[in-house]
């Protein structure tokens, strides 16, 4: 069975390793990037705490004793399903299975002016560019002697008080704490505001109550400023329009507030539903079509526990990933397939030093504090490909408890308006169609 993979994230390089070796099987596994992302810790490449090797790893090098798993560095353009094709800048891959897994991009909700001025974090070209601009701010603080504008510039504002926003938030904090004010002594760092803006009214909404309640505690205690219950409406990278009518003077604002699917071109429009993912049955097959399936968050799958489709989480792309493996095994030994059933073990999220919130499901249990920090450190660093990166990351981790410093803080300086995109943007990369 030739078998074309769309997407090397978690979905797709989970399908990828569990059909490795696997007799029967030739697949062909497709990206626009070399290597693994792991996206959970882009914030901590944004703020210097880790270093973008720490968090990629190459996709070859996970095959690299792979009999029937090859890597193609390339663009899809578009699926041709009539003639199961997909068409890419490099060539047509014929396939006689097809499974997306390309993931998402920042949703900016169509607000041009926005998208144009506004920082995303969801590649790690993104998350070098936001590191480069953040040190550049304060390159640029030092030439200004005006202090509200001098303020403007240090003040960084994150849209979205989800894990990813919350998670930055308080590492801006603690950056402004303990490291910036001995790299840069010459500035008042009361003038650096982190701004941290939702349309809902609890940071975490999607967590337990208690966990949203004691990460607004956390983050209060930590200076950050909370405007919750209110949404953005203008950002001409100059100030905050907010759609109560407020205005927030601040040069940066990284947009994490929402997401929509990668979607290739070819997928017909009554199959897309809301925020661009693609409808699929129980096993993962894109409704209404033979042999396309789709996994990780790019899927969207009703359930009686899920009406309105999964969580968009690395562990439910993950499970996708494996149990569609294992449906394909199952399929060509002549057995039937077996429905996809999300098992919910829990969601959590650091806000700094010691400071987490967890849920868990079975049994349901909350934690917070320093026990909370333990766990999710320990199992991101489960996740992480490579022996190598695991070791490195948890010395990083441990060099920077003790000292509350990291020596990561690389930038190219950057005067020109426009030229940060030119150097730190890969070619294609607005491109919303392409994967």
């Amino acid at each position: 069975m030739k078998i074309v993979i769309i997407g090397g994230g978690f979905a797709g390089l989970k399908l990828a390793r569990e059909l490795n070796n696997k007799k029967g099987f030739d697949i062909m596994l497709l990206d626009k990037v070399t290597f693994h992302q792991f996206q959970p810790l882009f914030y901590q490449v944004a703020t210097a705490s880790l270093e973008a090797s720490n968090i990629s790893f190459p996709l070859r090098k996970v095959f690299h004793n792979s009999k029937n798993v090859r890597i193609r560095f390339a663009e899809v353009e578009e699926i041709k399903p009539e003639i199961n094709t997909v068409v890419t800048d490099v060539c047509n891959f014929e396939y006689d299975l097809l499974v997306l897994a390309t993931g998402t991009q920042t949703n900016f909700f169509g607000n041009q002016q926005i998208q144009s001025h506004a920082f995303p974090m969801k590649t790690t070209f993104e998350a070098l560019r936001l590191m480069n601009r953040i040190i550049n701010n304060f390159e640029d603080a030092l030439e200004v002697n005006d202090e509200a504008e001098r303020s403007r510039i240090m003040s960084i504002a994150i849209v979205g008080a989800g894990p990813t926003g919350v998670e930055l938030a308080g590492a801006l904090a603690e950056m402004r704490k303990n490291v910036l004010p001995k790299d840069y002594p010459e500035l008042n760092w009361d003038l650096m505001h982190i701004y941290l803006i939702d349309h809902n009214k609890n940071p975490l909404s999607a967590m337990s109550e208690k966990s949203s309640n004691e990460a607004r505690q956390y983050l209060q205690d930590m200076g950050i400023i909370l405007k919750l219950g209110a949404g953005v409406e203008e950002f001409d990278g100059e100030r905050i329009v907010e759609d109560d009518g407020e205005i927030i003077n601040v040069k940066t604002v990284i947009w994490a507030a929402g997401v929509r699917g990668n979607l290739p071109e070819g997928i017909p429009p009554e199959n897309v539903a809301r925020g661009n993912r693609v409808k699929v049955d129980r096993f993962n097959k894109v409704i209404g079509s033979g042999n396309i399936y789709a996994i990780g968050d790019i899927a969207y799958m009703e359930t009686d526990l899920y009406p309105n489709g999964h969580p968009q989480l690395a562990s439910v792309a993950g499970d996708q990933g494996e149990h569609l493996a294992k449906n394909l095994i199952r399929q060509a030994a002549g057995d039937p397939p077996v429905p996809f059933e999300f098992d919910n073990k829990g969601v959590m999220a650091t806000i700094g030093k010691r400071k987490a919130v967890v849920d868990l499901e079975k049994p349901k249990i909350h934690f917070k504090g320093r026990i909370a920090w333990l766990i999710w450190m320990f199992l991101h660093l489960m996740l992480i490909l490579g022996i190598k990166n695991k070791l490195q990351i948890f010395i990083n981790w441990a060099y920077k408890y003790f000292t509350s410093d990291q020596s990561l803080r690389l930038a190219q300086r950057i005067r020109g308006k426009g030229e940060e995109l030119q150097i730190f943007r890969p070619p294609n990369h607005a491109s919303v169609n392409k994967v």
